[in-house]
């Protein structure tokens, strides 16, 4: 009989429990536990536009250093990730997630609120691969940026 006092191994977390440390390590703006939360050759995706972004991140330590330096030059401090609605997959690795995040831009304190859906893919207690389809021209508005990123986009266009 196993003594009560040996602890248990601890279990491998779901994908609810991986999303639930996701949102945490978003709103601290945390890179490093963002980036524990991936399979050492995790993939982090942006199908959707998203001015300033790369298509993708390659592995824990691109993700890492990915997003320190993108919440390292944003003025966007989120407050909240509202829930619209978890639906896991028919797989039970995958979990597609509707939210909005809320927040507040450090420069102006003018609010803002964000849309994306998230696709996720958890393999023995890791992310191993997420795709963030987020509002990238919305992002972009919030920050105050529009006009630059359509400047740019037009640029790109002119030169076609």
């Amino acid at each position: 009989m196993p003594d009560s006092a040996t602890p248990s191994p601890p279990s491998t977390p779901s994908p609810l429990d991986l999303l639930v440390r996701y949102r945490r390590a978003m709103l601290d703006l945390d890179a490093d536990a963002l980036a524990e939360l991936y399979a050492e050759d995790g993939v982090h995706e942006f199908p959707f536009l998203f001015p300033g972004m790369p298509e993708r991140y390659r592995g824990r330590e691109e993700i890492r250093a990915g997003y320190r330096a993108a919440w390292g030059a944003s003025a966007a401090r989120p407050r909240e990730i509202r829930e619209v609605a978890v639906h896991p997959g028919a797989d039970p690795e995958v979990l597609t997630v509707e939210q909005q995040v809320v927040g507040t831009l450090a420069t102006t304190g003018e609010p803002f609120t964000v849309p994306g859906l998230l696709v996720m893919r958890a393999r023995d207690g890791l992310l191993v691969h997420v795709r963030d389809y987020m509002d990238g021209l919305g992002v972009a508005h919030a920050m105050g940026r529009l006009g630059a990123v359509a400047a740019r986009l037009g640029a790109g266009a002119a030169g076609k």
